[in-house]
């Protein structure tokens, strides 16, 4: 059980437990999120507003229009989730928001949406790392504790963490330079699709040879990652049809390339359980909703490692895994002064 005490007008400690309905707002992106959630994995409510439909025709997030979009939908998705709920917030234990990392406007609206329903219902506030939410999608559902081996998988981030207990947790490797979507994104801009790219590139994956084309794997030390030089190889290889004037061979370039990322990602998650001795490991973030990168962490249970991920509703940001963060972690900003970051 946790105890926090952060309430404007009382110094009680307020308790946390298994009971306990802690409602959340996610706005650190281009979805404004809200969700209600029952000791940490039971979620009664799970509403998420998109902006892909405003954003696609810039080929990316606009930050100061998908602020603009936060403010008008974080009523909206508030109202709707007390409504999924059937409650109200007299029977929130606390609140909790998302403080960072992510885009500072986008992230402003939804932490002080949550600061103003803590101060309006005298109930604590919770401030949210955005990459632990990530990795508490997986204890929604489920009865996943740890120590495990996390494998997270972000447009922004690509990092494999140690997770001891849930006040220890370390990132023992990640990307010297590009993320794994940054680079999935890049690539399908690449070859012309629309944005997003990341998931219509997997789409188009399943219909290449993964062996059509041999890309390289970024050649770095211990457990972290390089993408930077599969991007390039993946222009010059686009640049062999294009200079020709020969027609790409679409879905052979997106099986092969996202075989050489899928292969990567599994070769150093099994190294680092092997070295740490884990027999669980934990895939999070938007783009462990992968199929190839999905399927080949899940072959690690034919060794006889445990495997978790989130169910896809959960893998794209959502306001329930910020509410399950909340609940879990240790390591939290419980305090109503807390301020946003852009960054780790």
């Amino acid at each position: 059980m946790k105890k926090i005490k952060n309430t404007l007008f009382s110094n009680k400690p307020v308790t946390i437990n298994d009971n306990s309905l802690i409602m959340a707002i996610e706005s650190s992106c281009d979805e404004t999120a809200c969700a209600i959630v029952k000791g940490g994995r039971e979620v009664l409510a799970n509403v998420v507003a998109s902006q892909i439909k405003t954003h696609e025709k810039f080929g990316g997030v606009i930050p100061e229009i998908a602020a603009r979009e936060h403010l008008e939908a974080v009523n909206v998705v508030v109202e709707e989730a007390f409504k999924q709920a059937g409650v109200n917030g007299n029977d929130i234990t606390a609140f909790a928001g998302t403080v960072g990392p992510g885009l500072v406007g986008c992230l402003l609206v939804g932490m002080n949406a949550a600061k103003s329903l803590a101060l309006a219902y005298d109930k604590p506030f919770i401030g949210i790392n955005h990459l632990n939410a990530h990795l508490a999608a997986n204890f929604i559902d489920t009865d996943l504790e740890p120590p495990f081996i996390a494998l997270l998988v972000s447009g922004g981030h690509t990092q494999i963490i140690e997770m001891k207990s849930y006040s220890e947790l370390s990132i023992i490797g990640e990307t010297i330079d590009d993320a794994v979507g940054e680079t999935y994104d890049k690539v399908a801009r690449l070859i012309g699709l629309p944005y997003p790219g990341g998931p219509k590139l997997d789409k188009m994956a399943n219909e290449g040879n993964p062996q059509a084309f041999k890309l390289p794997e970024g050649k770095v030390d211990g457990y972290n990652f390089s993408f930077s030089g599969l991007k390039t190889a993946s222009l010059r290889l686009v640049k062999s049809f294009t200079d020709k004037n020969l027609p790409l061979p679409l879905a052979d370039i997106c099986a092969s390339f996202q075989e050489c990322v899928s292969s990567t990602l599994y070769k150093k998650v099994k190294h680092a359980l092997e070295e740490t001795g884990y027999k669980q490991v934990v895939l999070a973030g938007g783009v462990a909703a992968n199929s190839e990168i999905r399927r080949k962490i899940f072959s690690l249970q034919d060794l006889g490692y445990k495997v978790f991920a989130p169910q896809m509703k959960y893998c794209t940001d959502n306001a329930s895994m910020v509410a399950s963060a909340a609940f879990f972690f240790e390591h939290t900003f419980d305090n109503i002064d807390v301020e946003v970051f852009s960054r780790v």
